[in-house]
């Protein structure tokens, strides 16, 4: 680790990303419903926004004065610590107000929103265990030294062979249909068991704002449907007598799981979705004269506020929210498990790019930067679902000032779509400033887009740290992607596989 003096100048709103005059095509905002927004526990204690935006500022002047980034290394991506491990607490603080006292709750962080295994270590030492749903991702958690007590094992597309081995395990498995039941149910008479095991359902509630992350509509790819089976047909009544047989007939179904949806999903829906679940849990363990559901996992979803620092909605919020609509699923009967993710990390991320090149075009300033479509791709591809904060600093990692002017921020793919932000105002940015792009902590720069075959940026954690030199210690999460390694992952090592072919259409 390499500690650096580090400064602070005075704070300029605009160029922290906070609302400011929006031009022509600034997107709305998705609207979420909130309770009372302060500190992380909803509480009235100052907002952890404003001092994360703080450790923003001074990590982003050290990692300039560090060399982390300039022109041999112009994007990079920060993470920080204390953020992450205060989200985590509020999470815990959260559920545990709301819970009878000796409930069992497992709060499992949803891996594929940052595959990041130094990341995942850092969560399980804040208590967190991980949901995963693919080999690659439960090999994540394995690596990040997770028990397979503290997994869940969650995807619509378990082969048996993932299944056998998470039963072998001990992970707990939801399983997403009646065909994957008839699996298990193989798998279970083969071979003893002490995983978990729990049946996805879909309420059928409805969903947000953002169709492709609303997971509990009519037709959702997701879970068992409670109210309407589709071609199978039969009345509501009928669908639901369905789901309950299902479970009564298999005693080692011991847990429903309910994810409604997450990133333009009000509360409200989240809640009802639960609230919807858990009256089927009670309804089945009255059919069966005893408690065989045990276990509820009630999924993520927080959506997260992406139109300035203040954290909105709180895990408070929505903890407060079920103990009022669900108060009997927090009682102390049922174990919980709950998946969070964007909202766990999001706020916690922040990708920097130099600005390569300054121009203007019709009129409009255009900064083409090195941080696009590569690592911002659900912005660049739906920009008004997914809007992103965008600040400034100088070359020297300082907040840019200046009169706001409309400008686009571009990114370095070759397609004219690779725009992070449009026609937004900020002080004018010039070559060789660096732009950040904010809010960034979850499912950016974890999910890498190869286009024109950019590399990977380097991941760096970052604490701020008055005892060391200048304050400020980076640790190094992930190494910048090299060349050679794009070769390789390419089939370089293949290279005359296809002119070694030799038959009949030679």
């Amino acid at each position: 680790m390499t500690s650096i003096e580090t400064g602070q100048g005075p704070r300029d709103d605009a160029t922290r990303g906070r609302p400011g005059p929006a031009g022509p095509d600034t997107p709305a905002r998705d609207r979420v419903t909130t309770g009372p927004v302060a500190g992380p526990n909803g509480d009235g204690e100052a907002d952890p926004g404003e001092a994360a935006a703080r450790r923003r500022d001074q990590a982003v002047r050290a990692a300039v004065e560090q060399g982390l980034i300039g022109p041999d290394a112009p994007v990079i991506a920060l993470v920080d610590v204390a953020a992450i491990r205060a989200s985590a607490a509020a999470l815990q603080a959260a559920f545990a107000e709301v819970t009878a006292a000796g409930t069992p709750v497992l709060h499992a962080f949803a891996v594929k929103a940052a595959n990041l295994v130094p990341v995942l270590r850092l969560l399980a030492d804040a208590g967190l265990g991980c949901e995963v749903a693919s080999p690659g991702e439960l090999a994540l958690a394995q690596a990040a030294g997770v028990a397979p007590q503290r997994m869940v094992l969650d995807s619509p597309a378990k082969t048996v062979a993932e299944l056998r081995t998470a039963l072998a395990l001990g992970i707990a498995v939801n399983a997403d249909s009646f065909q994957e039941l008839e699996r298990l149910d193989e798998l279970v008479a083969a071979a003893p068991t002490a995983s978990p095991l729990g049946l996805r359902v879909n309420p059928q509630v409805g969903g947000g704002t953002i169709s492709a992350l609303s997971t509990a509509t009519a037709t959702s790819k997701f879970g068992v449907p409670l109210r309407d089976d589709g071609p199978r047909g039969g009345s509501p009544a009928e669908v639901r007598a369905r789901v309950v047989a299902a479970v009564l007939a298999r005693p080692w179904l011991t847990r429903l799981h309910a994810h409604v949806g997450s990133q333009g999903c009000p509360l409200e829906l989240l809640a009802g979705g639960v609230r919807d679940v858990y009256e089927l849990a009670e309804e089945i363990n009255e059919a069966a004269g005893r408690q065989q559901i045990t276990g509820f996992d009630l999924g993520g979803g927080l959506p997260v506020n992406f139109a300035s620092d203040t954290v909105a909605p709180t895990y408070r919020d929505y903890a407060r929210l079920l103990h009022a609509t669900v108060p009997g699923l927090l009682d102390g009967r049922y174990a919980l498990v709950t998946e969070f993710g964007r909202s766990l990390l999001a706020k916690t991320g922040t990708v920097l790019a130099r600005v390569e090149y300054a121009k203007s075009a019709g009129g409009r300033a255009i900064a083409i930067t090195h941080a696009g479509a590569q690592v911002a791709t659900r912005t660049v591809f739906a920009p008004r679902s997914w809007p992103i904060r965008v600040a400034g600093y100088t070359p020297q990692g300082l907040p840019k000032r200046g009169p706001l002017v409309a400008q686009d921020v571009a990114g370095p793919c070759c397609f004219a779509g690779d725009l992070v932000a449009k026609n937004r105002p900020l002080p004018l940015l010039e070559a060789g400033d660096l732009t950040a792009l904010l809010d960034t902590g979850a499912y950016y720069f974890c999910h890498h887009f190869a286009y024109n075959s950019l590399p990977r940026p380097g991941v760096y954690g970052f604490v701020t740290d008055p005892g060391a030199a200048g304050g400020v210690r980076f640790a190094t999460v992930r190494e910048p992607q090299t060349v050679s390694e794009i070769v390789a992952e390419s089939g370089g090592a293949h290279g005359e596989a296809l002119t070694g072919l030799t038959g009949l259409d030679s």
